[in-house]
């Protein structure tokens, strides 16, 4: 039997029942209902007496007889009630739906193994709906110890597809197609690793004999998943760095040295010598570069950015910048033209504002190589912009773009459409735990700025009920006095613009109510203002006109306002820890000792407690994100974009990052030994990693 073939082919499914597996489960073929894997198991090896049963209301199985069974009148319609009996007792059967063909079914003194949840009455057990099954029929079934339960919907139970009916398809495709299955790993692999086969994996993932087996089956499979995974990102990796040029910034010019001698404002930290180093040996190899620069808020990425774009000019090229914002390019372009005043580098800003005269003078420059460095938003992919001779793209917050605009960007390096591609450093301010670098970026080569700048000092973080707003209202008039600035942000959720525009009104007047004019001056941003009143009053904050800048999380990316030294997050429980953190890196920019307060109700979930616990205990962005990929999975963390990569069906990289370190190590020896999988020997690898290379569904291939 083919497992690529529909699912109507398995004994017991119907064209209906097919439809609905597909559209409440997604399962089209045989193999993808093979890859259906149970979420938890019921333990059956264990059987009751009637005398041993406990008041309570746990699921039990127990060997017995019917010996009656009467229809009970009700208020509507009726009920059907069984005695059933062992040697220790007897106990009460219900049934309350489809009574006359349950009491049509059911076989008087013949064995039967029942089970079910129990309910108790006036001290004596009964069970409603049980599972049942003749002990003829129990004992020629595969499932003898621990029984699967799958994902089901709603829909799939009212339509009558139970568990029971799902372990009944799975054990009739098992029946029909065992002998399909092929193994995916060589033999001198599985005895290496001292794993399960493949066959015996899937028939103990979905019918183990015991626990022992059980836990080899999750095991293989969840290696097998995230081995397949680590083994294309390495392939891509490698691809990249033998195959496709680069090009060879190779000596350190006079920009470069200029810069860094006279003009560098401030010495680098060793954490951002040691990333220059690492970029500068890419982009010196004659390979592509591609490479995730990770640094917490305030660490410095900015610079490192800039000196690598020196490089670039230093070796006839151009670089670009590209932000998810308007208002991150303008500043990133306010630094870099206030970083470069000092010398010959042309530098321009190109977003969805700028004037048309403006643009055509931007074009041109950047076509006849005079403009160095451009600075923008997705404005810069158009079609229009052509560079002379790029070099280094740097993208901004990367998860913010898809794969196709990065895409757009490869192509812009030469106006003669010469093949080479521009070097790509991807920045980001989030921090991504390890697990999930590993399993999302494999393919990039990975930096980290993990120390900040000489003369920051920690940002002092508390959390605060509603009750305490008069204190924390008192805190930030003590440090308005003594000139200090002061965030105020509320939360924004997306489905109900108008409350959240009620909630920050109300806001705004009490803060206005307990800071009023002309003593303080408060500006307000959010996302209904038109953007040149946006500019202009988070301008007015910036050159410290007014005090309090009252805010949603519009403010979350970009502004950089060294005065500011607290930020009041309202109804912190509301955010997540990821923007929790980015917002508290706002401030702490200057010299002074800066705060973060985060105020909620009393009302906190266990995950809202953790997470403001976590923001109180530590600053540490690859801790909080570490927290954060526990309590929210990595699906929510990468964003929709990237997310697809990890459509895990059995793998998880949180709770198996050992398996997921482990099989990237595995698949790096492998690779070093055999880039291309090319020896005899590895000829089932090859054969799945082609058909994964055509598809992104690991699971619908490796089986």
């Amino acid at each position: 039997m083919n497992l690529n073939q529909p699912v109507t082919y398995i004994k017991g499914v119907s064209v209906a029942r097919a439809e609905l597996l597909y559209t409440e489960l997604g399962i089209k073929t045989c193999r993808d209902l093979l890859h259906l894997f149970p979420f938890r198991y019921i333990d059956k090896t264990q059987f009751y007496t009637i005398n041993q049963l406990q008041q309570n209301s746990a699921e039990v199985q127990i060997v017995g007889k019917i010996t009656g069974v009467k229809t009970v009148k009700q208020k509507r319609g009726s009920r059907l009630v069984a005695v059933f009996s062992d040697n220790t007792g007897s106990m009460e059967l219900v049934w309350f739906k489809g009574v006359k063909w349950i009491k049509d079914s059911l076989k008087i003194d013949t064995p039967y193994v029942i089970y079910g949840k129990l309910n108790w009455y006036n001290g004596t057990p009964n069970m409603p709906h049980p599972e049942m099954e003749t002990v003829k029929e129990y004992k020629s079934k595969l499932q003898m110890a621990m029984q699967p339960v799958y994902p089901s919907t709603e829909k799939l139970s009212t339509k009558g597809i139970s568990n029971k009916v799902i372990r009944g398809m799975i054990q009739n495709l098992f029946q029909q197609a065992y002998g399909s299955i092929e193994e995916t790993f060589p033999q001198y692999f599985i005895e290496e690793q001292q794993v399960l086969g493949k066959k015996e994996s899937l028939l103990n993932i979905h019918f183990p004999k015991n626990q022992e087996l059980l836990a080899k089956a999750q095991y293989r499979l969840k290696f097998e998943e995230l081995f397949f995974i680590q083994l294309q990102l390495l392939q891509k990796k490698l691809i990249r760095k033998s195959k496709l040029k680069g090009f060879v910034f190779e000596h350190v010019g006079e920009e470069f040295t200029n810069f860094y001698n006279n003009y560098l404002p401030f010495d680098l930290t060793n954490a951002q010598k040691r990333v220059l180093k690492e970029i500068r040996k890419d982009v010196g190899s004659g390979a592509h570069m591609n490479r995730l620069l990770q640094g917490d808020v305030g660490s410095g990425k900015t610079i490192v950015a800039l000196l690598t774009m020196l490089l670039a000019i230093d070796n006839g090229h151009q670089a670009t910048i590209m932000a998810p914002t308007e208002i991150l390019a303008i500043q990133h372009y306010n630094g870099i033209v206030d970083l470069l005043k000092s010398t010959d580098i042309q530098v321009e800003l190109l977003t969805g504002s700028t004037k048309t005269k403006k643009r055509r003078e931007i074009h041109e420059s950047l076509e006849d190589g005079s403009l160095h460095i451009l600075i923008g938003t997705h404005a810069i992919l158009e079609d229009k912009v052509q560079f002379n001779n790029l070099g280094i793209a740097i993208i901004d917050e990367q998860h913010r773009f898809g794969v196709a605009q990065r895409r757009k960007l490869w192509q812009k390096s030469s106006s003669d459409g010469r093949a080479i591609p521009p070097h790509i450093l991807v920045m980001t301010a989030t921090p991504i735990p390890r697990t999930l670098a590993m399993s999302v970026y494999g393919d990039l080569d990975i930096s980290v700025i993990d120390e900040l700048p000489p003369g920051r000092k920690k940002i002092k973080t508390v959390h605060r009920y509603d009750s305490n707003r008069l204190a924390v209202f008192k805190f930030l008039k003590d440090e308005i006095a003594k000139g200090r600035q002061a965030y105020v942000v509320y939360p924004l959720i997306q489905e109900s613009e108008a409350m959240d525009y009620k909630d920050l009104m109300d806001g705004y007047e009490s803060i206005s109510r307990e800071f009023p004019s002309p003593k303080y001056q408060i500006s307000i941003v959010h996302g209904q203002m038109k953007p040149a009143d946006k500019d202009y009053e988070m301008d007015r904050f910036a050159k410290g006109d007014t005090q309090i800048m009252v805010a949603t999380t519009v403010i979350e990316v970009g502004v950089n306002v060294p005065n500011a030294s607290v930020m009041v997050i309202e109804s912190a429980e509301r955010f997540g820890l990821s923007q929790l953190h980015q917002l508290r890196g706002r401030v702490g920019r200057g010299a002074e000792q800066s705060y973060c307060i985060l105020l909620s109700s009393y009302k906190l979930s266990s995950d809202g407690k953790t997470r403001l616990q976590t923001m109180v205990e530590t600053t540490d962005g690859f801790k909080i994100a570490e927290v954060d990929l526990k309590l929210r999975g990595p699906g929510n963390i990468m964003g929709t974009q990237q997310s697809g990569v990890l459509n895990l069906k059995i793998a998880d990289v949180v709770k198996d990052s050992s398996i997921l370190h482990k099989a990237r190590q595995i698949a790096i020896n492998l690779l070093q030994e055999d880039p291309n999988l090319s020896k005899p020997e590895n000829a089932s690898l090859l054969n799945v990693y082609e058909k994964l290379r055509k598809t992104s569904g690991i699971w619908s291939n490796i089986s």
